[in-house]
């Protein structure tokens, strides 16, 4: 696995070039892990409705070829694009979203911080009220499944002929509030928050590398 650090660079001239590498590539091309920062820009997945994006502002909307809805991308989150021949790996989407998962979680862990899944909702959440605590999350029967958390990290990927692009994004220390101009990942109301707001005090770099890493270990054979 290709870790690379790309940093600061506009959302449509890497969506391009994942494209790009991922119709060229051939059964000897190494996977690879693109680290990047994007500018201001809500990206809206195939499934993704126009009810869900309310006042944007002057800030884009880029359609795109990535399952699940919208959500923003922006200065201070760490967007992970891991190029994988799933096919090579010997497993299927829904294990290669597990994976990705899995990254994230011992990303958090690594700053002490607690994850979670919400069941059918890929991406990573945590408890705004108690980030640090180790218990088992489990939410109350017949509850809002998101009550008690919010997001910190998103998941979409797309996969052609067994070879995924997009990805994760993973806030570290960014301004939310162009979060509340949509309804994140289709869900009206949905909290995001990012590692600053519960208390890491971790730079773009150093999660960057942490989320690469995580991602390599998970996503190689």
């Amino acid at each position: 696995m290709i870790v690379k650090r790309l940093g600061p660079v506009a959302y449509d001239l890497t969506l391009e070039a994942m494209r790009a590498f991922t119709a060229a590539r051939t059964d000897q091309t190494p996977d690879e892990v693109w680290l990047c920062e994007h500018p201001p820009v809500f990206t809206q997945g195939v499934a993704g409705r126009a009810a869900h994006v309310h006042d944007v502002g002057a800030v884009p909307v880029v359609r795109t070829d990535r399952g699940g809805q919208v959500t923003y991308h922006g200065p201070g989150q760490v967007v992970a694009y891991p190029l994988v021949d799933l096919r090579r790996l010997g497993i299927y989407v829904k294990e290669y979203v597990f994976r990705l998962e899995q990254a994230l979680l011992k990303t958090l862990e690594a700053y002490g911080v607690s994850g979670h899944r919400v069941r059918g909702e890929p991406g990573v959440y945590v408890r705004p009220d108690a980030p640090f605590d180790h218990a088992v999350w489990q939410p109350a029967a017949g509850a809002d499944p998101f009550e008690g958390l919010a997001k910190i990290a998103a998941i979409g990927v797309k996969v052609s002929r067994h070879r995924t692009y997009h990805g994760v994004a993973l806030n570290v220390a960014m301004d939310l509030r162009p979060f509340e101009r949509i309804d994140p990942c289709g869900h009206a109301g949905l909290r995001t928050i990012d590692l600053s707001t519960i208390g890491v005090c971790a730079t773009w770099d150093e999660v960057a590398s942490t989320l690469g890493a995580k991602l390599a270990a998970y996503l190689s054979p």
